[in-house]
């Protein structure tokens, strides 16, 4: 039989010097080591759970597909960028458009992927796109110019996104949601986090969906055309119970045309539409400025489907420079509250 030429190496920890080799630490686990030229998927489908794929850097023109739990795929850092392949590539993941998929199915999740320290770029619908997961985390990932999602997720929970680049993407550079198929109520993530992320460029910096339990924390949003959307609808369980706070939210003034569900975008920092029990806090927002109906620092907005916002908290948030408005209240909803906030100008009068 022959050999794939990978490098097995016994590991917890893959030490990676100037000749990019590792070194072995305790038993149990591998390190498959993949170079330029070799094929990653290859590597992936060699490893078992708790063992890690650890990629050199290099251009990898394919797209990846992880089943395995307990598996951690890797880069050396930006370096190691993941393209879409010259030709026709087989696979639902390449067939999808997307760079790098983490898959489980709806009887049994997939738990705790890694994937760290790479680029994805180019793919026409996603750089990572996982669906069914439990516990995977998404760090100093590099998505740049994927024609929808930079990094996406759903029907997945206790998720960890921290300190990804997600940069001119298509629509959201990270994207969280209950499902995108089919029309449900929201679902608990079991306490997903989105945090010390950038994003920059995007239509939309991040959208979370149709979920509860979360939180959107210490992130950097500017250029987008909108920086956080919470989105809800009437479906139950509502969306909500979501947390954003302490996010610096500056200038995300691109232009984006009107979509079928959506208005124009432009000067949008944060808006909760359709949404419940969501607590905004602490948020720096400043300089966001455009003519959408939903421009403005933190706008409250009915859905699409003209569902209002009920009892959302927006405190101690410091905000400047918005147009038309810093706070934009165009809810009739039920017991939303604004206190403590540092503003200049609300719409209506008297919410600073």
């Amino acid at each position: 039989m022959k050999k794939y030429p990978f490098v097995y190496l016994a590991c917890t920890a893959a030490v990676v010097g100037a000749s990019l080799g590792a070194t072995p630490a305790s038993a149990g686990h591998m390190t498959h080591v993949v170079h330029a030229g070799q094929s990653i998927q290859k590597a992936v489908d060699a490893a078992e759970s708790g063992d890690t794929v650890l990629i050199t850097p290099g251009t990898y023109r394919e797209s990846v597909t992880v089943t395995t739990p307990g598996l951690t795929l890797r880069g050396v850092g930006r370096g190691v960028v993941i393209e879409p392949a010259a030709a026709k590539a087989a696979g639902t993941c390449a067939a999808g458009g997307n760079g790098i998929c983490v898959v489980g199915t709806k009887e049994r999740k997939v738990e705790d992927v890694t994937l760290a320290s790479l680029t994805v770029t180019g793919f026409t619908r996603s750089g990572v796109y996982a669906t069914a997961t439990d516990g995977l985390t998404v760090r100093h990932v590099t998505a740049v110019k994927n024609g929808v999602w930079g990094i996406a997720q759903e029907g997945s929970v206790r998720g960890v996104f921290r300190g990804n680049t997600a940069r001119d993407n298509g629509d959201a550079g990270l994207f969280l949601a209950n499902t995108i198929s089919a029309e449900q109520g929201a679902t608990d993530t079991g306490g997903t986090l989105v945090e010390r992320n950038r994003l920059e460029g995007n239509r939309i910096g991040v959208t979370v969906r149709r979920l509860r339990n979360l939180t959107v924390t210490g992130n950097h949003l500017t250029g987008n055309c909108a920086g956080v959307f919470v989105v809800g609808d009437e479906n139950k369980p509502r969306a909500g119970q979501v947390t954003v706070a302490e996010n610096r939210i500056v200038r995300n003034n691109k232009s984006c045309p009107k979509t079928a569900r959506l208005d124009a975008l432009q000067g949008s920092g944060i808006v909760l539409t359709g949404t419940e029990d969501t607590l905004i806090t602490q948020n720096v927002i400043r300089d966001n400025a455009g003519t959408s109906p939903l421009s403005g620092g933190i706008v409250l907005f009915k859905s699409f489907v003209g569902t209002a916002s009920e009892r959302n908290r927006i405190s101690d948030n410091e905000l400047s420079g918005n147009s038309p408005a810093d706070l934009v209240d165009q809810e009739t909803g039920k017991a939303n509250t604004f206190e403590a906030n540092t503003c200049q100008v609300s719409r209506p009068a008297g919410l600073c």
